[in-house]
């Protein structure tokens, strides 16, 4: 199997969902399978702990899932037009595997959601990339050939899927928002059975 990290962090449930939809997209490829992990959050109290394994959700990523995957789709809720705190401190960690080129080469996308339809969501997905390129890892995006994003007044980039959540954190996903978050799952898939491998 050609396996496919969909790693992500969550705070009010949108990029969760976000995260199952691309992982829909992913396993519609022949011979793909996705592997859905999260990271924990960063408490400002330094004595905080957070369990090994959630109470709920999926279960927390390692530096053994970087290893082990041939491709990664990469998801954290905007804040003030930049990633996550929990994302970046994971990926601050992985000098190792960056020092090994453990993701050279292999395949990844991004995806996103805000509260607004202009929160940063491009500018999140764009800063995202950033470690993900440094590690040697292949860019894929979205193509306008992909209808909904030609026509999308909710979520939905190029750079990534991406969805608009509402004040609340509780608006439902637009049907273009659904297809674009599957298209990158099948695309990122879809590079990742090319790619696997291949050094380029």
């Amino acid at each position: 199997m050609t396996s496919v990290l969909v790693l992500y962090y969550s705070r009010h449930g949108s990029v969760a969902e976000l995260a199952s939809q691309v992982a829909y997209g992913v396993e519609s490829v022949d011979g793909c399978e996705a592997v859905l992990r999260t990271v924990p959050p960063v408490s400002s109290v330094a004595e905080a702990t957070a369990p090994a394994i959630p109470e709920e959700g999926d279960v927390y990523a390692e530096p053994a899932d970087l290893m082990s995957c041939d491709a990664l789709v990469l998801g954290s809720p905007t804040r003030f037009g930049t990633v996550a705190s929990p994302i970046k401190y994971f990926f601050d960690q992985t000098a190792p595997q960056w020092l090994a080129g453990t993701l050279k080469d292999k395949p990844a996308g991004v995806f996103t959601s805000t509260t607004s339809m202009h929160g940063g969501q491009e500018s999140t997905l764009l800063g995202m990339m950033l470690p993900l390129i440094h590690h040697g890892m292949v860019m894929v995006g979205l193509p306008f050939s992909g209808t909904a994003l030609s026509h999308t007044r909710t979520g939905g980039t190029p750079y990534g899927a991406s969805h608009v959540a509402g004040a609340d954190n509780n608006a439902p996903f637009s049907e273009d928002e659904v297809r674009l978050a599957r298209l990158l799952g099948s695309r990122v898939a879809n590079a990742a059975v090319l790619l696997k491998g291949s050094a380029l």
